[in-house]
């Protein structure tokens, strides 16, 4: 337990937290649980499955007594993690969220469909960039530093893995997000057809 909020690596105690904070930030950093009727989907693609096939690379926000109020988390290389995601994690919850027939008719079947496509997560625009990460915090810890604190622990992580990019992608519409890692030295990068998301890039050396 911290005396002070601030990053400590995740265990395995904070997955109901993490799961709540992910569907609580999933509508453009706004809550998403009136979209969602069961509220593990969206971690179940964003979340979860990090911190268990990456969990020396899953840390959260401490609130100073043991709850975790915010993470970072994310893998060193993408396209094992896409091969992982679909060979370990899908087996684990495809009863739960069977394959969508015909289009999506909600958002949840949009999300499902993420669920099913990994492999969309491997792009050969982001190769130079191997790792990806994800991001979120409450309301109530935003704005405050702590975000920065989290990336900073996140890079030294990778850098130390001797990973030398990494990537993200985020809502092209959620502008504050994309003023936060503005100023945390990520740059656009372009990728064909992105869709409603933007891509990120930067080096992992922790100079923020």
């Amino acid at each position: 337990m911290t005396l002070l909020p601030g990053p400590r690596p995740y265990h395995p105690d904070d997955r109901a937290a993490l799961s709540d904070i992910c569907i609580r930030t999933a509508a453009g950093g706004s809550d998403a649980r009136h979209l969602y009727p069961d509220r593990e989907l969206v971690p179940s693609i964003f979340a979860t499955p990090y911190a268990l096939l990456e969990p020396d690379l899953t840390f959260v926000l401490d609130d100073g007594t043991g709850r975790a109020v915010g993470y970072i988390l994310g893998t060193a290389d993408t396209p094992r993690f896409a091969q992982q995601f679909r060979e370990v994690w899908l087996p684990q919850v495809e009863d739960r969220y069977p394959r969508p027939d015909g289009p999506p008719r909600s958002p949840s079947d949009e999300m499902t469909a993420l669920l099913y496509s990994p492999e969309r997560m491997v792009l050969p625009e982001l190769a130079r960039h191997p790792a990806h990460l994800h991001i979120d915090l409450l309301p109530d810890w935003q704005r405050k530093g702590y975000g920065r604190d989290l990336m900073r622990t996140f890079l030294a992580a990778l850098n130390a893995k001797g990973v030398a990019g990494v990537h993200l992608s985020m809502l092209t519409a959620n502008t504050p997000a994309r003023a936060f890692y503005d100023r945390l030295g990520f740059t656009e990068i372009d990728v064909p057809d992105p869709g409603p998301v933007t891509y990120l890039v930067r080096g992992t050396a922790a100079d923020l």
